[in-house]
């Protein structure tokens, strides 16, 4: 049974062999000629003119893993679209099953207030 999968074991290594060759080799054969305009920090192509005034509060931070835990959700339903003729009514009740749970907690997030923006 093992002997099946050593190709893709053999596969993957030499996948890494290469990849941490091909990074050498350009660190290798790449001009490198740092100075202080290339080291320094950088957004947008924006010269950096002071720091930051405040930082970011915690409902930024909250408001924006929300935003990435709903993102991810929603991919889960593209693979059902593409399924759903197909599917019968267990695969039509466990996602709106799934619906109902995201519903729910999208409704606990905004009772908890963490889809405001406070500065």
């Amino acid at each position: 049974m093992l002997a099946h999968y050593f190709p893709i074991f053999v596969f993957t290594i030499l996948a890494f062999v290469v990849g941490i060759a091909a990074i050498r080799l350009g660190g290798l054969v790449r001009p490198s000629h740092p100075d202080r305009v290339k080291l320094s920090p950088y957004e947008c192509g924006l010269k950096p003119i002071h720091d930051l005034p405040h930082r970011n509060t915690v409902p930024f931070y909250l408001l924006s893993m929300l935003f990435l835990l709903f993102d991810v959700e929603i991919l889960f339903f593209f693979p059902w679209v593409l399924f759903f003729e197909r599917s019968s009514i267990n695969g039509f009740a466990s996602m709106l099953l799934f619906m109902f749970i995201l519903f729910v907690g999208y409704l606990y997030a905004w009772k908890k207030g963490a889809l405001e923006w406070r500065h």
